[in-house]
């Protein structure tokens, strides 16, 4: 972690450096000396970082050589903000706390501290291991996979069914050669599985092996021990790989095995040994993982994916009670009860709880404390629960450098929290975690970012979208209780809670999880963020002078009125949301924020913003915009903002949601130089506006997102005439009349989602026969947008529609599904569908419908559908069948 936090300093040292800063040359010189530095440090962190520790002496060395680190990120922001406030003179203040920094005397300062480390060093003897000494982390990969090996089949518990999938796997003989990776968390029971299915049936084969990767073995070593466990005779002298892959090939043709490698990190082992297999004889290898970025670049078609589910909280209980008798007092049961569900299901943790649980703990005030020492329990490399934090801890030293800090990124966020994901890629970018790539834009490579955190197992999804993208994500309990002993150690984040804590001087990024928290308050430190989620501030939120070297201000929920008052001394502020507030004004100030790339006022009372809100050139992600909801009516309205008048100056703009455009094609005609937008919503469209929007769309070619609503219900969304449709266009939302179904629509090859709302076609514009053919189709809402009386889903079209959804389709009488048709629906919504008269014809046949969804339906719809109702046979495959009422009530009719 320490060489990934002076890499991420050496990068923006390089930064800093190549900008204009107007240094003098002395300056420059003794800030790259103590960049050559940091190069150094970090080459000597590359042969120690496993071994610190186990070495007081080297950790306490490496966290002062960090802490020089942070005072050379402090002299450069200090001198970046010095710059951009001389050249805001009006509101520069030569008293405040960093207009009185010397940039050489703080340079000095570091200099001096750097020279005692050193100095400190020698007078102490702090030696450091040799590099092949640093076997723990390796005998850390080797211990974990030893106890699943020699665990009784009496003490698995709830793997019942997985088993059993596994062994049908391993059994089915329609293809001749079969390749399965078990993926999950660490302890999350893959070994323990996949040793059960191998007991059971490896006498079925031929040949069978058992060889476990783990991190230290490479290619050559596992397939020198694969030959040496298969053949009994001793084999020749050492074998290069190439022999080796040959003669593990030849011994294995014309013979059925079954081979498990368990415990595997890198994909090269994998693409090694895949060449000594032989793909014939039915025979089968499994492959135990935490790592499914592995799995997810294996793309042949021998190649399956099975992922280990966590154990449900009966089956979790009925574990731990293998190892501890379940408390039978109230008042001790609920205690362990919420011990237990901390685990999540998570076997390991339930396993050494347990065991903690029967050794020492016993009454109410015991288990209490338990519970609330979990985290200290969990950070100690030694304590009774230091095989948890072990086997977690692996896949975190396993993530290469530039990914430690995004995933250390998630302690900011309280436990059990789930983030956005578009969010949390848009803090990342803020606080420079995500590296540029030439062609590649910041957000794209922060998806990749997560994305692989996930494969990982480290991030899991809380929500998932239609197209199976995480909406948001979250962190595993006993997850994120280690990342946050991990981010203290590393002087990550300071997590505030209690309102008397002390606030260190070390402090970079500040979350505060309190109500008692004044932005007014002195602290002793230049934090760099300040985040926290639905806190309520006492007084008027006020920007004290040691936040002005924030970049990071996220202040999502808070009970304030008003921008915090001073926002303008913010020179150096990236990323601002105010999101969930009462705010109903943009000060004109917001202009100074030269450097803001995120402004997120979603969910606020504002409805314009200032002319000086264009001076923010670096802009790339402008939402304002507020949601009516009412579940009973089912209604969506938002409100949106009026843009400044040169909102055209803002070329960076990647998201700009929700632009009112009233009766003024002037703000339509501004949109047309925004090159880079990926998300335009605009609403208050009015009827003469569609030629000038067709022009303006069909120039935006990098849209992904476009939703377009027109200024009344009755008004008329002219969009016939886009000829040139953007291509990468995948979700499009349209609210308002439509004349006839646009044919562009057709040409969408990569649209996922469509929404037509209020569109009111007839029945000779039914939208289907258009909408069929588009190939990568995955979601379609039709809400009051078909005065039809049916509608017909044929053979052939929408091959790939997961959900479906009706809404105030008031004339609709019949749905027709043919035989075949919808072949991978999964979920059905019908809505205030009034006349229509039963469920859709031939959904017996959609085989793979798992939810159907019914609101505010009939009662001669819902009665046949209820358990001993007529249609009752028809929806028999359906898991999951539910129906809310006029009056909101949800009955479950699965």
């Amino acid at each position: 972690m320490t060489d990934a936090a002076v890499q991420f300093f050496l990068k923006k040292t390089d930064n800093w450096l190549s900008r204009e800063l107007n240094l003098p040359d002395n300056i420059r010189a003794r800030i790259k000396s103590l960049k050559d530095e940091l190069g150094i440090m970090r080459a000597v962190f590359k042969d120690i970082d496993n071994q610190r520790e186990q070495h007081n002496q080297i950790r306490e060395w490496i966290q002062q050589l960090r802490n020089v680190s942070y005072e050379i990120e402090d002299v450069l922001d200090i001198r970046a903000y010095q710059k951009y406030a001389r050249e805001n003179t009006p509101w520069y203040h030569i008293g405040s706390r960093i207009g009185n920094h010397s940039i050489a005397d703080l340079i000095e300062g570091i200099e001096e501290n750097l020279e005692n480390i050193k100095s400190r060093k020698a007078a102490y003897d702090i030696r450091f291991p040799s590099h092949r000494a640093s076997t723990s982390t390796s005998s850390d990969y080797e211990r974990e996979g030893i106890a699943p090996l020699y665990t009784p089949e009496v003490e698995i518990v709830g793997v019942e069914e997985q088993r059993q999938e596994l062994a049908s796997w391993v059994l089915d003989i329609e293809r001749a050669y079969k390749v399965m990776f078990v993926v999950g968390m660490g302890g999350s029971g893959k070994t323990a599985l996949v040793k059960l299915v191998y007991d059971q049936l490896k006498t079925d084969f031929d040949c069978h092996i058992w060889l476990t990767a783990s991190k230290s073995v490479n290619s050559q070593e596992l397939l020198s021990i694969m030959l040496s466990k298969l053949r009994t005779e001793t084999a020749n002298s050492p074998q290069t790989l190439q022999d080796l892959v040959s003669m593990l090939n030849n011994y294995l043709r014309d013979k059925r095995y079954l081979i498990i490698i368990d415990d595997l990190w890198t994909i090269e082992v994998w693409d090694d040994v895949k060449y000594a297999l032989p793909k014939d004889k039915c025979s089968r290898v499994i492959i135990t993982t935490r790592r499914g970025d592995i799995s997810s670049s294996c793309r042949e078609s021998s190649v399956d994916v099975y992922k280990i589910q966590p154990l449900s909280f009966e089956k979790a209980r009925e574990l731990f009670e293998r190892r501890c008798l379940f408390p039978s007092a109230t008042g001790t049961r609920l205690w362990a009860e919420k011990i237990l569900k901390r685990c999540e299901g998570l076997p390991l943790g339930v396993i050494e709880i347990g065991k903690a649980l029967s050794n020492r703990y016993k009454s109410e005030s015991e288990l209490k404390k338990l519970h609330d020492s979990l985290q200290a329990e969990l950070a100690s490399s030694s304590g009774q629960l230091s095989s948890i934090r072990r086997a977690l801890m692996l896949s975190y030293d396993d993530l290469p450098d530039h990914l430690k800090f995004c995933f250390l990124y998630m302690t900011m966020f309280p436990d059990d929290y789930s983030v956005k994901r578009r969010t949390l890629i848009r803090l990342w970018i803020a606080e420079g975690l995500v590296e540029k790539e030439n062609g590649k834009e910041v957000e794209d490579i922060g998806e990749k970012y997560l994305e692989e955190l996930m494969e990982r197992n480290l991030i899991q999804a809380s929500e998932s979208d239609f197209d199976g993208r995480p909406q948001t994500c979250r962190l595993h309990s006993l997850m994120h209780k280690i990342a946050l002993s991990k981010s203290a150690d590393e002087n990550f984040c300071t997590v505030w809670k209690d309102p008397k804590g002390d606030i260190s001087k070390k402090t970079r990024r500040l979350s505060v999880q309190s109500t008692e928290f004044d932005m007014r308050i002195e602290m002793p430190c230049f934090p760099r963020t300040l985040f926290t989620s639905s806190f309520c501030l006492k007084t008027a939120p006020r920007i004290g002078s040691s936040l002005k070297l924030l970049k990071t201000l996220h202040l999502d929920g808070a009970s304030v009125d008003t921008f915090p008052k001073g926002i303008e001394k913010l020179l150096l502020l990236k990323y601002l949301c105010l999101s969930n507030t009462r705010i109903k004004m943009v000060p004109v100030s917001i202009g100074r924020l030269q450097h803001l790339e995120t402004l997120n006022l979603k969910q606020t009372f504002v409805t314009s913003v200032p002319d000086t809100l264009t001076n923010l050139t670096e802009l790339r992600h402008l939402l304002i915009c507020r949601y009516n909801y009412d579940r009973l009516q089912l209604l969506d309205e938002v409100n949106g903002f009026k843009v400044p008048t040169e909102i055209s100056k803002l070329t960076h703009l990647q998201k700009l949601s929700f632009v009112r455009a009233d009766s003024d094609d002037r703000v339509i005609q501004e949109l047309r130089n925004l090159k880079e937008l990926r998300k335009l919503a605009i609403i208050d469209l009015p009827r003469d506006s569609g030629p000038i929007l067709c022009q303006v769309i069909q120039s935006l070619r990098n849209l992904h997102s476009l939703s377009m609503t027109s200024l009344k219900r009755e008004e008329t969304l002219k969009i016939q005439e886009i000829n040139n449709p953007p291509q990468l266009l995948q979700r499009l939302y349209l609210k308002g009349h439509l004349e006839k179904m646009p044919r562009w629509i057709s040409k969408l090859h990569d649209l996922v989602r469509l929404r037509l709302k209020q569109s009111r076609l007839r029945q000779d514009n039914n939208p289907i026969t258009i909408l069929g053919e588009l190939p990568n189709l995955l979601e379609l809402q039709l809400l009051d947008a078909y005065t039809g009386v049916q509608l017909d889903f044929e053979v052939g079209t929408f091959l790939k529609l997961k959900v479906l959804e009706f809404d105030q389709m008031k004339e609709l009488t019949v749905i027709i599904i043919d035989e075949e048709a919808l072949p991978c629906l999964e979920k059905l919504i019908i809505s205030r569908c009034q006349r229509l008269r039963h469920i859709p014809v031939g959904i017996e046949n959609v085989t793979q419908l798992k939810e159907l969804h019914l609101g505010h339906m009939p009662p001669h719809f819902i009665e046949p559908l209820k358990r001993n109702g007529s249609m009752r046979q028809l929806v028999q495959h359906i898991q999951k069948i539910d129906s809310r009422n006029h009056h909101g009530a949800l009955e479950d009719l699965s």
